[in-house]
């Protein structure tokens, strides 16, 4: 159970779960073809999830000290498991999660785009040992990370397929996905910047420079409620554009209910939030629009399909 905890298996359930419905629930449904088997999907799921766990892994290492303010009931390295071993556990994980990616890229004739692995694995790296501690770009290499997990399999699994004839399709596709990163950037930087309220007494402690500390609580607090509100104005001209001018109606009411909804929530909730406590469970919040934004995407798919 401590190596669960320690590689955050509930994130990376989740991170699993995000693939595996962007090509089942999507991408399989569409009549183009593919490029990866199902298997060969599997691997790229599994690289994916190996690589975070190593980015929990070290992040855990060499916060170590942090945690003892933050959340001393839940230290895993140095008490449940040793530092040694967590090195141990951190190397296995990026060594296998960069094999299959070498792997993977051969498959697909693109040996070139092993790089994309071992570029994902030297960033996790970098966030947990001086990213994090800078203000905004740790925020901003996470988000963008959780993004890139939605981007790569468009390039892993359209680009090698593309060709004259099915170009504007998989154009097509290859925008929805991107679509969806956006959304998840702007959702996990939001949460980020949560977080770093949510931690800031243990960050404060060890010099870090995150927006909590160098704004304080109340005005990173707004900051958070304003940023809030940006996803939503995207997500109603978004709405507009592509749902209700395509009679998506089931599509629209699922968006307001539990994307928009939530998100005004958020925003009305984090304005005069003080406490570690109202953070936490609005950190919560932010995970759960997420995940219902990636759920979306068979609401979308089915509207679709069920409208014709």
């Amino acid at each position: 159970m401590a190596f669960l905890n320690l590689i955050r298996y509930q994130n990376l359930l989740m991170l699993a779960l995000m693939q595996l419905i962007f090509r089942y629930g999507f991408l399989k449904l569409q009549n183009v073809p593919l490029a990866l088997s199902e298997w060969q999907y599997g691997l790229l799921v599994l690289s994916t999830v190996l690589l975070a766990a190593a980015g929990y892994v070290i992040n855990d290492i060499f916060d170590q000290d942090t945690d003892l303010e933050n959340r001393p009931k839940e230290i895993i390295v140095g008490q449940k498991i040793t530092e040694t071993t967590a090195y141990n556990i951190y190397f296995a994980l990026n060594i296998t999660g960069v094999v299959i990616g070498f792997y993977l890229s051969n498959v697909i004739l693109k040996p070139g785009f092993a790089a994309i692995f071992i570029l994902i694995a030297a960033t996790l790296y970098m966030y947990a040992t001086s990213l994090k501690q800078m203000l905004l770009l740790g925020n901003i290499a996470v988000a963008l990370l959780l993004s890139f997990s939605v981007i790569i399999i468009g390039i892993f699994d359209l680009y090698p397929v593309i060709d004259q004839a099915n170009q504007p399709i998989m154009a097509n596709l290859f925008s929805i996905l991107l679509d969806f990163a956006i959304f998840a950037f702007m959702i996990n930087l939001i949460r980020e910047i949560v977080k770093d309220l949510e931690d800031k007494k243990g960050d404060e402690s060890q010099g870090m420079k995150t927006v909590a500390i160098v704004l304080g609580i109340e005005k990173t607090s707004k900051l958070a409620s304003i940023l809030g509100l940006i996803p939503i104005a995207f997500l109603l001209v978004y709405i507009n554009n592509y749902f209700v001018a395509n009679n998506l109606f089931a599509t629209t009411i699922y968006a307001f209910v539990l994307i928009m909804g939530p998100l005004l929530f958020f925003s009305i909730k984090i304005w005069p939030a003080k406490t570690k406590k109202e953070f936490s469970k609005l950190s919560l919040l932010l995970k759960w629009i997420l995940f219902f934004g990636i759920i979306s995407i068979v609401v979308i798919t089915l509207n679709i399909k069920y409208n014709a």
